[in-house]
C-alpha cells in the first residue's frame, strides 16, 4: 500500500477450508452485462474469456498483483485516507453488495483497487447463508439492486432490476428444483426399478405355474410395496451420506416385515401370494446392494460408500499440544479409529503425507499454538488432497475450526457435539414430535383438565405438530456454542432436574452428542406436566 500510494482498498489470496482457491478473491464490476453472463451460468462455462468471465476475472492470473474493480468482504485492507473521503459501508444493504458499494465508491473517489496474492486467508464459507439456499438468492439479487439504483443511470438501473427480478425467480425456482431433484431422483428411481423388479418376479411365477394374479390387485399392490420399501429405507438411513450398505439391507428387511404384517391383516380376497413378498424382498435387498456399489464406481463423487464411520486423525504440534487436543477428542468423539500424534519438527511434511497416502480419508488438526496461521496455510496448499480434511485446534479451546467433513468445503465445526445433526437423528426426533403431537392434540379435551395454562398448552402442540418447535430442545443460557436445533417446550435439564448454569450447559451437551429418539421419549414422560410452559 505504501508502495502504491494510489490503492484505497486491497484484497488477497483467500482459500475455502480444504486449500481450494476462491475465485471471488478479485472480481469486477457486476454491470447489467457481467451480471446477465453470472445469473444464466455463461461464466461458470468460460470462466477465462474476457467476455463472459468478468465476474470473477478468471482471465487474471490468480498467482499476480492485478489492478480489480471489486474486492470482497471476507478481507479488504482499507486506505483511511479513502475511507475519509467516500464514507464507510452503507447500511442500506443487510448481508450482500456493501463490499461491492464501498469497492466502487473507493474507485469513483479517484482510487484503485487490487488484488494481491502475496498473502493469503483461509475463508470459511456459508456461515450466514447457504448458497443452495432460496433465501440466499433472494437476499444477494435484491442487493444488486441497491447497488444498480444507486450507482447506474436511471436506464440501466431500470434495465439491471430487470434482468435482476427475473434472476431472483429464475434462480430460486432453479434452487427449489434442484433441492427436490438431489433428494428425491434416487428415491424415485429406486421406487421405479422395484415395481419392475416385482412385475418381473410376477410374470417369471406366472411362467413357471399359469397362475395369473389378478391385475387390479397388483396395479395398486407392487406401487405400495414399492413405497413401503422405500420409505423403511428411508427411516433407516440409506438415503443419507455417506452411504452405509447395512442401512439399505435394514431398510429392506424392515419394508419386507411391515408389507408381511399388513398383508396378514387383508380379507382373503386380497391376499394373493406371499411369494412376491418374500422373493421381492430378497431382491430389493440384493438391487440395493449391486446399485450401490456400481453407482460408487460410475459417480464416487456423487455416491460415496461409507463402510466405516470411524475416523482417523493426525495432529500435529508440539507433545503436549497434541496430548490435550487427543484428549479432547477422546473424551468428545466415540468414533476414532486412530490418532497419528505428528510432533512439529523439519520432517512434518514428509509425515503428513505418509499419512495421507496410507489412508483413505483422513483429517489433519493443526495446534495453532505451535504454527503460525502463514503456516497451516502453506500445509493446506502442500497437502490439498480429495481424502484430506483440515482443521484447527485453537489454545485453550474445546472446539476446533474448520471444513465439517470431507464433503463440505467449510463450516464451523465443534468435533464434540454433531449427533444429533446426524441427518437420520434429525428425521427421527421430526417424525417423534409430529406423531406424538398429533396423539396430544387428539387427547386434548382430556389433557386440558390436568394443566393450568390451557391456551399455552394448545399453541406448544401446535407448533410442535407443524414444525415450528420440537418436545425437547436445549435450555436457554446466555452463552453456548451448541448445533441449531428447534427450540423445545423441554429442556435435557428438567429430567435431571438441574439448576445450577454448569449443570444445564452440561446436559444441553450431552443431550446434543449423545441424542438419540428414546432420550426424547424419557423427557416428555417425566416432564409431561410442563407441556404448558410458555416459550
Amino acid at each position: 500500500m505504501n508502495e502504491h500510494p494510489d490503492a484505497g482498498g486491497l484484497g488477497v489470496n483467500m482459500i475455502d477450508g480444504k486449500g481450494n482457491f476462491l475465485p471471488e478473491s478479485k472480481r469486477g464490476l457486476p454491470t447489467p452485462s457481467v451480471a446477465f453472463y453470472k445469473i444464466f451460468g455463461l461464466s461458470r462455462l468460460f470462466p477465462r474469456s474476457k467476455k463472459f468471465g468478468k465476474y470473477h476475472l478468471g482471465y487474471l492470473s490468480k498467482e499476480e498483483t492485478h489492478e480489480i474493480e471489486i474486492l470482497s468482504g471476507a478481507f479488504m485492507l482499507m486506505r483511511k485516507e479513502a475511507l475519509d473521503k467516500v464514507g464507510l459501508l452503507d447500511e442500506s444493504f443487510f448481508m450482500y453488495g456493501e463490499d461491492i458499494d464501498l469497492s466502487w465508491r473507493i474507485i469513483l473517489g479517484g482510487y484503485k483497487n487490487y488484488y494481491y496474492p502475496g498473502t493469503r486467508i483461509i475463508h470459511y464459507k456459508g456461515e450466514s447463508t447457504k448458497k443452495t439456499s432460496v433465501n440466499y438468492v433472494f437476499v444477494f439479487y435484491k442487493a444488486m439492486i441497491i447497488f444498480a439504483k444507486k450507482h447506474f443511470s436511471q436506464k440501466n438501473a431500470r434495465t439491471f432490476s430487470f434482468l435482476i427480478n427475473m434472476a431472483i425467480y429464475f434462480r430460486a425456482g432453479i434452487a427449489i428444483l434442484n433441492r427436490f431433484i438431489r433428494k428425491s431422483i434416487l428415491p424415485l428411481a429406486d421406487m421405479l426399478i422395484i415395481i419392475a423388479i416385482l412385475f418381473g418376479i410376477h410374470v417369471l411365477y406366472k411362467n413357471q405355474t399359469g397362475i395369473d394374479w389378478p391385475k387390479e390387485v397388483l396395479y395398486i399392490s407392487l406401487p405400495v410395496y414399492a413405497i413401503v420399501w422405500a420409505i423403511s429405507t428411508l427411516y433407516s438411513g440409506g438415503y443419507d451420506r455417506p452411504i452405509k450398505l447395512f442401512n439399505y439391507l435394514k431398510g429392506s428387511g424392515v419394508g419386507t416385515i411391515i408389507i408381511l404384517v399388513a398383508y396378514a391383516l387383508l380379507p382373503d380376497q386380497y391376499r394373493f401370494s406371499r411369494l412376491l413378498i418374500l422373493t421381492g424382498g430378497v431382491s430389493v435387498g440384493l438391487y440395493y446392494l449391486i446399485s450401490r456399489l456400481l453407482l460408487s464406481k460410475i459417480i464416487p463423487s456423487k455416491i460415496k460408500l461409507g463402510f466405516n464411520d470411524n475416523k482417523i486423525f493426525a495432529i500435529t504440534g508440539d507433545s503436549m499440544e497434541i496430548e490435550r487436543v487427543e484428549n479432547l477428542l477422546n473424551q468428545t468423539n466415540n468414533k476414532i479409529k486412530k490418532v497419528y500424534p505428528i510432533v512439529k519438527n523439519q520432517n512434518t511434511s514428509n509425515k503428513l503425507n505418509e499419512v495421507i497416502a496410507l489412508n483413505r480419508e483422513v483429517e489433519i488438526i493443526f495446534c495453532a499454538k505451535n504454527f503460525s496461521a502463514h503456516e497451516i496455510i502453506s500445509f493446506m496448499l502442500q497437502l490439498n488432497a480429495k481424502n484430506v480434511d483440515f482443521k484447527i485446534a485453537q489454545p485453550d479451546s474445546l472446539y476446533l475450526i474448520g471444513s465439517n467433513s470431507i464433503e463440505t468445503k467449510g463450516d464451523l465445526y465443534t468435533v464434540n457435539i454433531n449427533s444429533i445433526t446426524n441427518a437420520n437423528k434429525r428425521r427421527n426426533k421430526r417424525t417423534f414430535d409430529f406423531s406424538f403431537s398429533f396423539i396430544l392434540l387428539l387427547l386434548y379435551p382430556i389433557l386440558f383438565l390436568f394443566y393450568k395454562d390451557k391456551i399455552s398448552l394448545i399453541q406448544n402442540l401446535w407448533n410442535i405438530w407443524i414444525g415450528k418447535y420440537s418436545f425437547v430442545g436445549y435450555a436457554p443460557l446466555n452463552e453456548t456454542k451448541l448445533p441449531k436445533i428447534k427450540p423445545g417446550i423441554l429442556f435435557p435439564s428438567d429430567k435431571e432436574k438441574a439448576t445450577d448454569e454448569t449443570m444445564i450447559a452440561r446436559t444441553n451437551l450431552i443431550y446434543a452428542r449423545d441424542y438419540k429418539i428414546r432420550v426424547d421419549l424419557g423427557i416428555l414422560f417425566s416432564s409431561i406436566g410442563k407441556l404448558d410452559r410458555k416459550v
